[in-house]
């Protein structure tokens, strides 16, 4: 099983979990429902990104454009977003894997490194910096359709 798979799996059981309707006032009492439950899950949740390729483990899907708004802002992972560093959010991948991002319209590929959680939005797979999108010829405030092939995982944190 490739990285995706793993985190594919993962991904879906906690999307499964978190779209199960409650069925009567009763069940919204229990703990083990609330708990398993996140807050966030009473709006429509975005659909479960698509099963990587069982041939490369390639996902694919739409890559947006961070706001250059968000320069400068603390990610999900806790480091400063720098729009000119060659970043990416991903819902599931562990923070610091690489990922090569290729541009489905012209081929141009870049390698990014995940460090934040996102998108919210249906159907895109990533949030890239503006660095990444020119390196794959998107415009600063586009969109394009992408895959993406995990090609490095993240280091393992242990004991010192």
């Amino acid at each position: 099983m490739n990285f995706f798979q793993r985190f594919s799996h993962s991904a879906f059981a906690l999307l499964a979990l978190a779209c199960s309707p409650l069925t009567n006032a009763a069940d919204a009492q229990k703990p083990a429902a609330a708990a398993s439950v996140p807050a966030a899950a009473s709006a429509t949740p975005a659909p479960a990104a698509p099963a990587p390729a069982a041939s490369g483990g390639a996902e694919t899907g739409l890559a947006a454009v961070y706001s250059d708004k968000l320069n400068g802002r603390k990610t999900a992972s806790g480091e400063r977003y720098d729009r000119n560093a060659l970043t990416a959010a991903h819902k599931t991948l562990p923070f610091g894997t690489r990922v090569k991002v290729t541009n489905s319209k012209n081929q141009k590929t870049v390698t990014v490194r995940i460090n934040d959680r996102g998108p919210t939005q249906a159907g895109r797979i990533l949030d890239i910096s503006p660095r990444a999108a020119k390196a794959l010829g998107i415009s600063p405030m586009g969109m394009a359709e992408v895959s993406a092939e995990v090609i490095g995982e993240a280091p393992k944190r242990g004991k010192k």
